[in-house]
């Protein structure tokens, strides 16, 4: 039995790759729904609360994956623009511009939340603690990235500018990982760990990786919805895109 080879690179093209993603993003905007729902249910009625933080705990199970996913997003968008200035492909540019706007909530969303969890347990909203304010850095990266896109006109020239703004932020992203190890930080320290065993019960620790897995379906459903519509803003000219819209 002859098996057909699949040829990657064709979705290399912004046509291929937006009829692609028109496929693909439905199924993962479902398991995303279905996930951050079963999340949610485990994380706030199934999870035991806390003995030391009580309920107001359970804003990790938001707070938690949101964090990671906004430092996992700049690097991927990052690694995207970097992709486009070094080879001058122009779906890496759009991929970018795709991840940006997701990025900026979570990291938002890490923030607010992270101010909620503070409250109660510090006695303040805010604290300049190295990875509270290295993550606002990265809150003001994102909403630099989307300034510097928007204020160009030129969709090319815009794209190889984000790349270096981008590319020169990467380096925030390890800061922020790092700065509970580096500073003496009040932020606590991870509770899962590659190389330790999870400080947490153990349906605390499946709550929180339903939702983490929940919220990586979300970006790359969100991603891929967005990214065609950037396609088509940026191919409108095109003959494939007036066929597409009819």
């Amino acid at each position: 039995m002859k098996i057909r080879a699949i040829h990657w690179f064709k979705y290399s093209s912004p046509q291929n790759f937006y009829f692609l993603a028109g496929r693909l993003w439905p199924w993962f905007a479902v398991l995303a729904a279905v996930l951050m729902a079963v999340g949610l249910w485990i994380s706030f009625f199934v999870a035991p609360t806390d003995a030391q933080q009580g309920q107001g705990y359970r804003i990790i199970f938001v707070h938690v994956p949101a964090s990671q996913m906004s430092m996992f997003i700049y690097m991927v968008m990052a690694a995207w623009a970097g992709l486009g200035l070094a080879f001058n492909t122009r779906l890496s540019g759009m991929m970018a511009s795709a991840l940006a706007p997701t990025g900026a909530l979570f990291a938002f969303l890490s923030l607010i939340t992270g101010a909620l969890w503070g409250k109660p347990m510090w006695g303040a909203w805010w604290v300049w603690d190295a990875r509270l304010t290295s993550e606002l850095i990265l809150l003001f990266l994102y909403l630099g990235f989307l300034a510097l896109q928007s204020s160009i006109d030129d969709p090319r020239r815009a794209d190889k500018a984000c790349a270096v703004l981008a590319l020169v932020g990467v380096v925030n992203v390890p800061i922020i990982y790092f700065s509970v190890k580096w500073w003496n930080t009040l932020h606590q320290g991870a509770s899962v760990s590659l190389t330790s065993a999870p400080s947490m019960a153990s349906t605390m620790l499946t709550g929180m990786l339903v939702m983490v897995v929940a919220f990586w379906m979300y970006s790359i459903a969100a991603a891929l919805a967005r990214v065609r519509c950037i396609i088509l803003e940026r191919e409108r000219h095109t003959e494939w895109v007036k066929h597409a819209v009819e």
